[in-house]
């Protein structure tokens, strides 16, 4: 008998991960990076409360979490105006987008998403058996449309948005999204990814009440509140969804320190005020280094920027090796015609500054090659 044995499902997929890490690239080219503006990490940082609260509890790390999150999960529900019912904590976004998917698909099951999107979804998807439908991107963003027709004509019973967008940082009007309520099909669920949400200008926000039992929406600890490694998500929606998880979610998964560290963060919203302007200087920044080398900046309402690098994705994959190997990381879209960008990450001004140098050199690499 065979004792390594996979599922049918497992057997079936390739051996690949959404992400190769900064790290493991670091091994490989045995040497540091100058400039980590590659995983729209926060360089800006946690908030000092939730550095001191973290630093408090790590002599209490032989504790497991709290398993209902019950302070952090009150919390937010106030901060949002809802009820702790309606909200879900998790391993990150990408930790309840599995958990989501293993709840509501089915093998064979239907998932519509588009062509480049967020691949940490597809991914779960995949897993779990699902079959993944995608439609283009139109001018660089989600289309809305698209979506909600590939959805009705295959009977999904997922669709997949991102607002803002990754990796495109573009973003739609809340409105916008609203109106796809209506337009879903039977057996759909919207699931909107507002992972960068702190982000973007207010209009994108949709108002949308969260026991709609049509939608179900995710943030994260990772990006404006600068806590990516404490893996802290979260999600919204209406309570006999957020209910349902409780079945198969890992009860004891969340990381204690970063759970107390959360709850500092959120009540310190003078320092996401901060971060935010900070951001916005720093997309400023890229715009402005995309423009001196005569690149354009796509408009993002997210801590990242879309550069396109007025290529095809060949030439986009030169400028990136090269700018890896003069020690920055960056990553790029992976589906064209998205694939013509490099996508680079806010952050403190020292490694704007190496990017600022190592870009022109990057490209004329790259033009030569």
């Amino acid at each position: 008998m065979d004792r390594l044995r996979f599922s049918p499902i497992a057997a079936g997929l390739p051996a690949t991960v959404p992400f190769t890490g900064p790290e493991t690239l670091e091994r490989r080219r045995g040497a540091p990076f100058i400039a980590r503006l590659g995983a729209n990490e926060n360089g800006f940082g946690p908030s000092p409360r939730a550095v001191a609260a973290m630093a408090q509890a790590a002599a209490e790390q032989w504790k497991y979490a709290d398993p209902d999150s019950h302070d952090l999960r009150h919390a937010l529900a106030a901060h949002h105006g809802v009820d702790p019912a309606q909200i879900m904590l998790g391993e990150g976004v990408d930790g309840l987008l599995g958990l989501l998917v293993r709840l509501t698909v089915a093998p064979g099951d239907v998932v519509v998403t588009s062509e480049g999107a967020y691949p940490t979804f597809n991914f779960h998807v995949a897993g779990f058996g699902g079959q993944l439908v995608k439609v283009p991107y139109r001018d660089d963003a989600e289309d809305p449309q698209a979506l909600l027709q590939a959805a009705a004509r295959h009977g999904a019973r997922l669709v997949y948005l991102a607002n803002p967008d990754n990796p495109m940082g573009s973003w739609h009007p809340g409105s916008t999204i609203t109106a796809m309520l209506d337009d879903l099909p039977p057996g759909a669920l919207l699931v909107l990814d507002e992972a960068y949400a702190e982000f973007a200008p207010a209009e994108a926000i949709p108002q949308i009440d969260p026991a709609d039992p049509r939608v179900i929406r995710f943030r994260t600890f990772s990006k404006a509140y600068g806590m990516a490694g404490a893996r802290i998500g979260y999600a919204i929606g209406p309570a006999p969804l957020i209910a349902g998880f409780d079945r198969i979610r890992n009860h004891f998964g969340i990381n204690r320190v970063g759970q107390i560290g959360a709850l500092a963060a959120l009540a310190d919203q003078d320092w996401l005020h901060q971060t935010r302007e900070k951001v916005a200087t720093a997309r400023d920044r890229i715009a402005g280094i995309a423009r001196d080398n005569g690149l354009t900046a796509l408009p993002s309402a997210t801590n990242f920027v879309a550069v396109d690098c007025g290529g095809d994705g060949d030439f986009a994959r030169r400028v990136l090796a090269a700018l890896a190997d003069l020690g920055i990381f960056v990553r790029m879209p992976g589906v064209a015609p998205l694939d013509r960008c490099i996508r680079v990450s806010c952050g403190p001004e020292p490694e704007l500054a190496a990017f600022a140098t190592a870009l022109p050199q990057a490209l004329a690499l790259a033009r030569t090659a």
